[in-house]
């Protein structure tokens, strides 16, 4: 499976942690994140991950950025996407069997690396439930 993931500058630290959990865990990632803790704008690394998403060439997506509020409101600017805010190990789990949310958003400034671990694995071990929850999110997309 390839990970595409993508940050701003608030979220360097906790991304280079991210990468390093997956890659050891035999995970493929696509880094379009930055690398610098200068000041950046978070939809320059929001949009490529996105974008990879919905070309299909990335599985699922991990965004990061201070709040986590800025990058997922980025990534579902587009139709396919499915970016969900999670703080905690059951809002991600939920966020995939209930709402299949293609990509993670991650607030750096609010989670710890342990947490943000535990969100990530939670997330990627967590399949789509369907049945009732399929026509709800059948119901998303504009029209």
């Amino acid at each position: 499976m390839t990970i595409t993931i993508g940050n701003d500058h608030a979220g360097v630290d906790l991304k280079n942690h991210i990468v390093e959990y997956l890659e050891g865990r035999g995970f493929t990632t696509n880094d379009k994140g930055t690398n610098t803790n200068k000041s950046v704008d978070y939809p320059d690394y929001i949009h490529p991950v996105s974008k990879e998403i919905e070309e299909k060439r990335s599985s699922i997506g991990i965004i990061i950025c201070g709040s986590g509020n800025g990058a997922a409101m980025t990534a579902n600017k587009r139709k396919s996407i499915r970016a969900a805010l999670c703080w905690n190990k059951e809002i991600s789990k939920l966020a995939r069997q209930h709402n299949d949310a293609n990509i993670l958003s991650i607030p750096s400034r609010f989670v710890s690396t342990a947490e943000a671990i535990d969100i990530v694995d939670a997330f990627i071990k967590t399949d789509f439930e369907g049945g009732r929850h399929q026509r709800r999110v059948e119901k998303i997309p504009c029209r």
